[in-house]
This record gives structure tokens, C-alpha cells and sequence, in this order.
């Protein structure tokens, strides 16, 4: 199993993308990009758990590491996540230590998590690998909980006390809604909001994460201290790569 966790809680600058197409295309055009990891969007994206594998699988032909955010932080959704073999799950809308405990035992084994173990599953090549996947997914797989709500930032640092979470990472547009500033990700109430979250990562030794809109922020963000950084889409590039051939071939109709 490909794991990025050690590398993570070590402070390594690691660089991701979004996948929100549901197109195993798309995965494997992006793992072969070079990225550190990429994210399977089951919360907002496009693609639905029958997509998933074929995700997957595009992604493991690479070194890159694939990370799925399921829809919610309930136990059985990281269950059939899980096995089906990524390297870590991203859990949406987590604001209190509770719910990061929920969901750092969601992700592990007895006696330290909930997850239910099965022999015949994609995650441990349907049950040649069952032992040794059982012994080491614990501590190799990578526990990321969003931050998107004033309440998350309030309570930043008992989340990052939780043991078992590995990362922090902002959802950028809702908590600027939550915050009563939509879209405003340079307004100080949001600036300050980055700033409580980055300190709790670090008084704690977690990862601060957060998704960039472009890839002319990413200097800005590593100034900051994310070091769980994600910039941009599949979706967003092709969207990107349709307009501006169209608008150069608007551009050419005008000169016939």
C-alpha cells in the first residue's frame, strides 16, 4: 500500500489535485502528472462509489497516492471506502473534537478504531495481502477533516489534539460563507481564521491543508505554512482548456 502519512506528519510541502469528474480518465491523466496525491470527490464531485474503482485503479498504475472524501463522516461510508483501497479519507464539515474522534476510528481497526475487518476486499488484493494490510493500514493511512465552519476554527486546536488525525484542511469557500464572507479569502476575519488554524496544526504536529482556487496562490500558501496544499481540478482544467480555445477561435472568425 502507497502511503504518504509519514511524509505528511513529517512536514513535507506535499501537492495535490481534485478530481470531481468521476473519470478515470481524467485520474489517470493527472496521477501521470506528478503529484503527490490526488482527491476522489465523493462529496460534490460528479462521480458516484461505482465510479470509484475504476479511479483507483487508473491512479495506482503511478507513484501518486489517492485520497477519497466521502460524502459525510459516518462510519460506514469509510468502510466501503476503504476497502477499496485508497491511501486516505478526507472527511467534510468536521467541527468538533467528537466528530474528528468519530472519524479517526472510523479509519482504523480494533482496538484502535471501529473499522470492521474483512478478508475479501480490493484494499488487500481480495486476501493475498489480508494480513499484512491488516497490520499496517492503521498507521498508513492518512486521516485528513475539513475545516469549513466558524465553529471548526474555534475549535482548531482540540482537532488537531485528536491522536489519529493527520491533517487540517480548510474548505476555503464555505468557511468564508460560514464566516458571513463569501468568496472574501483575503478579509481579516478569514485571514485571522487561516492563521488559528496553521498555529493548532503546528502546537499539535498535524499538516495544515487547504484547496487554492489557482495555481498563482500556491507561493502565497506555502508563505503561510500549508504544507497539505491542492490547487485547481480536472474539472477547472478542462473548463480552462475548452474557453481559451474557443475564445482563440472567436478571435480567428473576426479576422475572415
Amino acid at each position: 500500500m502507497k502511503s504518504i502519512r509519514e511524509r505528511v506528519l513529517g512536514g513535507d510541502l506535499v501537492t495535490g489535485t481534485w478530481l470531481n469528474l468521476g473519470s478515470n480518465i481524467t485520474a489517470e491523466i493527472a496521477a501521470h502528472a506528478g503529484f503527490d496525491w490526488v482527491l476522489i470527490d465523493l462529496e460534490h464531485g460528479s462521480g458516484t462509489e461505482a465510479d470509484l474503482i475504476g479511479q483507483l485503479q487508473a491512479v495506482d498504475t503511478t507513484d501518486t497516492v489517492p485520497i477519497v472524501r466521502i460524502a459525510w463522516n459516518e462510519a460506514p461510508r469509510f468502510k466501503r471506502t476503504l476497502d477499496q483501497g485508497p491511501c486516505g479519507i478526507m472527511i467534510p464539515y468536521v467541527n468538533t473534537a467528537a466528530e474528528a474522534r468519530l472519524a479517526a476510528e472510523a479509519m482504523r481497526y480494533q482496538p484502535q478504531g471501529v473499522r470492521g475487518a474483512a478478508r475479501f476486499h480490493r484494499a488487500n488484493r481480495y486476501g493475498r495481502d489480508f494480513e499484512s494490510y491488516f497490520s499496517g493500514a492503521n498507521d498508513a493511512l492518512l486521516t485528513v477533516v475539513q475545516i469549513e465552519t466558524a465553529e471548526a476554527v474555534e475549535n482548531a486546536s482540540a482537532i488537531a489534539a485528536v491522536e489519529g488525525v493527520d491533517v487540517l484542511f480548510i474548505g476555503p469557500l464555505d468557511l468564508s460563507v460560514s464566516l458571513g464572507i463569501m468568496g472574501e479569502m483575503q478579509h481579516p476575519d478569514f485571514r485571522a481564521a487561516v492563521r488559528r488554524v496553521i498555529d493548532a496544526c503546528r502546537a499539535h504536529g498535524k499538516s495544515p491543508g487547504i484547496l487554492l482556487p489557482g495555481a498563482d496562490l500556491i507561493p502565497a500558501a506555502v508563505e503561510d505554512g500549508f504544507r497539505f496544499l491542492a490547487a485547481g481540478s480536472d474539472g477547472s482544467a478542462v473548463v480552462a482548456g475548452m474557453r481559451t480555445l474557443s475564445s482563440t477561435f472567436s478571435e480567428a472568425k473576426k479576422r475572415v
